[in-house]
C-alpha cells in the first residue's frame, strides 16, 4: 500500500475526522497517563485526544504527508504533542526504547501485513517500559478476506501478544464509527517483565 501517495491523492476513506469512538468512551471512565506513542497515527485525531488529556503523546507514521496534514489541526492546549515520521516496526528507526507508559493501538496493526504482525508485538516491547500498556482496537469480526484493514482473531491475538503480555481485559466498545458495528474489540494488556 502506497500510504503517502494515498495521503496526498485525498483517497482515505478509513479517515473519520474524529478520534475513535471507542477511545473516546474509554477516557471517559478511565484514565490513561504518562507517555504515550501513537503508531500510525494518521492525521492525528487520536493523538490530539489524548493529549488533551494531559497526556505526553509521540504520534508516528510513516506518511509525510499525513503528518505534515496533522499539523495543521489545532494544538491541544494541556499535555504535550509531537509528531514524528518513523517506521514502528524498524527497530532501528530512533524510536525510544523503554520510554512509554501506553501505545494506543487502532491503525497500525490492522494496516500492515499480517506476516508482519509478530514484528508488531516486538516494537510494541521495545517501545513500553516494563509494566507498559497496549490499549488496542482490533478487527476481530472484520467479513473480508483481503485488505486493509486486514481482521485478526482473538485467537491470533492472544496468540501473538500472551507470550510478551497479560491480556488484562477484552471487551466490545459500546461506540464506534458508523459502518463497524460488531466488527472491533477492544484490549488493555500489561507488558510482562523481561527476564
Amino acid at each position: 500500500m502506497e500510504w503517502d501517495q494515498r495521503y496526498q491523492e485525498n483517497d482515505t476513506p478509513w479517515e473519520r475526522g474524529e478520534p475513535a469512538p471507542p477511545l473516546v468512551e474509554y477516557l471517559e471512565n478511565n484514565e490513561i497517563h504518562g507517555h504515550v506513542l501513537v503508531p500510525g497515527c494518521g492525521l492525528g485525531h487520536d493523538a490530539r485526544l489524548l493529549a488533551s488529556n494531559g497526556c505526553d503523546v509521540l504520534a508516528i507514521d510513516i506518511s509525510p504527508t499525513a503528518l505534515e496534514k496533522a499539523k495543521n489541526f489545532s494544538t491541544p492546549s494541556s499535555g504535550k504533542l509531537e509528531y514524528k515520521l518513523l517506521d514502528f516496526l524498524d527497530p532501528d528507526s530512533g524510536l525510544p526504547s523503554n520510554r512509554f507508559d501506553y501505545i494506543f493501538e487502532h491503525t497500525c496493526f490492522c494496516a500492515i501485513e499480517p506476516h508482519q504482525r509478530l514484528a508488531y508485538v516486538e516494537a510494541a516491547q521495545r517501545a513500553l517500559k516494563p509494566g507498559g500498556h497496549i490499549l488496542g482496537v482490533f478487527f476481530t469480526d472484520l467479513e473480508r478476506d483481503n485488505g486493509p484493514p486486514y481482521s485478526s482473531s482473538n485467537d491470533e491475538i492472544e496468540e501473538l501478544f500472551l507470550p510478551n503480555f497479560d491480556i488484562d481485559k477484552c471487551w466490545k466498545p459500546n461506540r464506534v464509527y458508523s459502518g463497524r458495528e460488531n466488527e472491533e474489540a477492544m484490549y488493555l494488556m500489561t507488558a510482562k517483565n523481561r527476564i
